[in-house]
């Protein structure tokens, strides 16, 4: 039967209490959350014999996530990805982030939503269990104007997807860019690599980057490139040539609606989870930066132990007036969905 267990995670340094949810759909699959930082701390999901492995890379404990996190698993805001030298203006008013990656501000600043423990709310839908986590950001914080008001919702759906609604309200102009950074390795997180994995990407074009890895403005073509995945192929057969992925795809005939943005198949287990988004991009990371000095959950995570793919509206695009906009403002929802669904071969 589907359900949702809670147990005790630990304290922050501040004394917040987190907790760890298991959310089981009827077919066995589970996923484990916890509201520090809205973090997916495991997923188990079936091979095509039905066994099941846990393919997302993560810690074993709350305090690995609180002191030293490449961003496993978590809600990323309140902008994923990179502010250009950490400023923005609206309305003629200029921002100034926390700089946090070189000279720019990325995944929200030094304490975005992946450091924040969330309110939780338990829910039992028909689709399967849910967490629907909630959280205000006060106007000022981390530098982005506005009391923010967001929910994210997980649900394990009885199909075995995870699916993650993304909400939020404000009361003053804003910008914003929700996502999830967990890395996958659908052989399992303690597999050395994802190399041999293959990866299909619905993406023709993608923002060309400068040597900050901020989008200079310019589209172009993947077309007789390394970054091509329009054919499926393997995630590390042209890897080094690029020296690992870090790069925005911008998603073929985006329109709102739900659409297949990436889909990553594992040979030997015949895992299959497909990645489908309303947003217009999708970022695919190949944990280019990860060293070994990460262990956890019985595994050390070097290079390439596992690769995002984290939907959303391209970087830097409030200093971007001709990509899509961020801005959101008193009155206007922001809302979006994205689904991890995982099938069998």
């Amino acid at each position: 039967m589907a359900n949702i267990t809670k147990e005790a995670f630990g304290k922050t340094p501040d004394g917040q209490e987190a907790f760890l949810f298991t959310l089981t759909n009827k077919s066995g699959m589970q996923a484990k959350i916890t509201n520090y930082g809205g973090t997916i701390i495991s997923l188990m999901v079936p091979d095509a014999n039905n066994n099941f492995a846990d393919v997302v890379l993560g810690f074993d404990n709350l305090d690995d996530y609180i002191k030293d996190n490449p961003f496993f698993g978590c809600i990323v805001g309140r902008y994923a990805n990179r502010i250009a030298n950490g400023k923005f203006k609206l309305d003629d008013v200029e921002y100034n982030l926390a700089i946090n990656d070189g000279p720019n501000s990325l995944h929200g600043g030094l304490k975005g939503f992946d450091k924040v423990v969330w309110q939780v709310q338990e829910l039992m839908s028909e689709d399967g269990p849910a967490l629907k986590l909630t959280y205000t950001s006060p106007d000022g914080e981390e530098g982005y104007p506005g009391n923010l008001k967001c929910s994210v919702t997980y649900t394990l759906t009885n199909s075995n997807e995870l699916r993650i609604d993304y909400y939020a309200v404000t009361d003053k102009t804003t910008v914003i860019n929700l996502t999830n950074h967990s890395y996958f390795n659908l052989k399992g997180y303690d597999t050395p690599d994802m190399l041999e994995q293959l990866l299909y990407i619905n993406a023709d074009n993608y923002t060309v980057d400068d040597e900050n890895l901020i989008p200079t403005g310019e589209i172009e073509s993947v077309k007789d490139t390394p970054l091509d995945f329009t054919c499926e192929m393997p995630i590390g057969s042209r890897i080094e040539e690029v020296g690992g992925y870090d790069l925005n795809y911008i998603i073929n005939n985006h329109n709102g609606q739900l659409t297949l943005a990436a889909r990553v198949t594992e040979p030997e287990s015949g895992r299959i989870m497909e990645t489908l988004t309303t947003l217009p991009a999708v970022q695919l990371y190949t944990a280019n930066f990860l060293d070994g000095s990460h262990k956890g959950k019985s595994a050390v995570y070097n290079k390439y132990a596992g690769f995002c793919l984290e939907t959303q509206h391209y970087p830097d695009s409030p200093n971007k007036p001709m990509f899509p906009s961020t801005i959101l403002k008193p009155g206007q929802i922001y809302q979006h969905t994205t689904v991890y669904r995982f099938l069998t071969k």
